[in-house]
């Protein structure tokens, strides 16, 4: 991306007020005149500065970034140029709407998010945040596209019009339901899009059985609970299996909504709805911190909610001590159970599975946080299962990005890049994959129903059980007939 020269202060922009807290950047670049920070954003464009131009986001050795980099060849649609292009908008380059630029809109477009320059670039550039500020600027000049905002607020909705079910199957069914989505909203008519159950998962299933036993916290994401609940069962099953007693967090009884299942933000976050989403972590927060301050370890299934704690959860504007203490207890199933058989309190008896091979695709935040270490380790307590992972970046779906009528195309060349060649190579493997829209871009472009880790767990119990004895039938009723 070709630069202008810098202007004068005149000429700068007003200063931004930020979306997310930057103050974490605060003393980037301090005494070096050489920084190249711009000259408007504050700790904002303290973190746009830790680019130093190593450009290891243009190079396709090992690892996940720069997936939209990796299958167009065009340094343009890189980390790198990204930064570029957020220097102009703070140095007044893109004149006074910098974030509703066109060249700077373009330059974020194929940015997955996928964290992968936040582990793999020298410095640790965080584009998927610096996106999420970039949105939330151009959000609050020029409002929230429509498709954006139903995306975001999807969470709600499943919880509140029980016919979402039957209206997604019947866009899926009629081809001019598709065409008219995609003319309407921006979503690919091509899509398969995904169908909640006929039932989501139902909070008597969180009748412990387990009396005694170290108490745990379960912490459904949207997707498990409303598209998978059978994971979410798993997960159950598997835990109470090992001993330990399972609470699945729900809002309290001072919650203004405490029926409205809980959600982590993230589907707000991603369209740079911060405020929104402020408001959800919050709420997260809120139900949660019982439980931390009590020393139960919280666990999560989908990598893209339960990390967010971990990560964005410290630029939401929330209590910092609290966020700290949650984040310590914030665990991913695999790597609670693997930190459990380290510390030689995991009991959990599984059986030898000689003829079984499995393909594991990590999820892009999982292998950001260096997660895949505990999935390896933990398949590995299963008896001869051979254990083969994937060495991919982005599966491409990530989230909403591959739903999109203007990514489909490109959200298929990341998925070709690497993945599903090696999906299509192993026929016989069982595929696992944590993430929800990595199973759903699994099944759209290889045609094959990948699991979760905790799904293969639950087959590889040497004594196998329901997830609930005694509950009773009760479900949320999700019509989809």
């Amino acid at each position: 991306m070709n630069t202008v020269s810098r202007p004068s202060a005149a000429e700068l922009p007003p200063e931004m007020h930020s979306a997310l807290d930057w103050s974490a950047y605060s003393q980037v670049g301090l005494g070096d005149a050489y920084a190249g920070i711009p000259k408007s954003g504050g700790d904002f464009a303290r973190a746009v500065a830790l680019c130093m131009g190593n450009r290891a986001c243009q190079r396709k050795e090992r690892g996940v970034m720069c997936p939209s980099f990796r299958v167009t060849d065009d340094p343009e649609h890189s980390t790198h140029a990204r930064i570029l292009a957020l220097k102009a908008a703070l140095n007044g380059e893109l004149g006074d709407d910098p974030f509703n630029d066109p060249r700077l809109v373009q330059a974020l477009d194929l940015c997955v998010s996928c964290k992968g320059c936040k582990r793999e670039c020298p410095n640790g550039v965080d584009m998927s945040a610096l996106k999420i500020e970039a949105q939330a600027q151009r959000n609050a000049r020029h409002g929230v596209p429509l498709r954006e905002r139903l995306i975001a607020t999807l969470p709600r909705l499943l919880h509140g019009l029980p016919g979402l079910g039957m209206a997604l199957r019947l866009r899926n069914r009629m081809p001019w339901m598709r065409s008219l989505g995609e003319r309407l909203f921006g979503i690919a008519a091509a899509r398969e899009l995904p169908q909640p159950a006929a039932h989501a998962f139902s909070d008597a299933l969180a009748v412990s059985e387990v009396q005694d036993g170290r108490e745990v916290v379960l912490l459904l994401d949207t997707w498990t609970r409303y598209f998978e609940p059978e994971v979410a069962e798993d997960a159950l099953v598997v835990l109470r299996a090992a001993g330990y007693r399972v609470i699945v967090a729900q809002a309290g009884e001072a919650d203004h909504d405490p029926a409205r299942p809980l959600c982590c933000g993230r589907t707000w976050l991603a369209a740079g709805m911060t405020a929104q989403a402020q408001a959800e972590a919050a709420r997260l927060l809120t139900a949660l911190m019982p439980h931390v301050e009590a020393g139960r370890p919280i666990i999560g299934l989908e990598p893209s909610c339960l990390l967010s704690l971990k990560d964005e959860y410290r630029q939401l504007g929330l209590d910092k001590v609290q966020v700290e203490r949650l984040a310590k207890q914030a665990q991913l199933i695999e790597d609670f159970l693997a930190a459990e058989h380290a510390a030689k309190r995991l009991k959990l008896e599984l059986r030898a599975m000689p003829d079984a091979h499995v393909l594991v695709h990590g999820h892009c935040h999982q292998k950001a946080f260096g997660g895949m270490k505990a999935v390896r380790k933990l398949l590995g307590l299963v008896p001869q299962l051979r254990v083969e992972l994937v060495e991919a970046s982005c599966c491409g779906m990530a989230g909403s990005f591959g739903y999109e009528a203007e990514h489909h195309e490109i959200s298929m060349r990341m998925a070709e890049d690497a993945l599903l060649p090696a999906v299509r190579a192993a026929p016989e493997a069982m595929v696992l994959a944590d993430g929800y829209s990595c199973r759903q871009q699994i099944k759209a472009g290889a045609g094959r129903e990948a699991r979760h880790v905790v799904s293969l767990l639950r087959e590889a119990l040497a004594a196998p059980q329901a997830a609930s004895e005694s509950a009773p039938p009760t479900t949320e009723s999700l019509s989809t007939s």
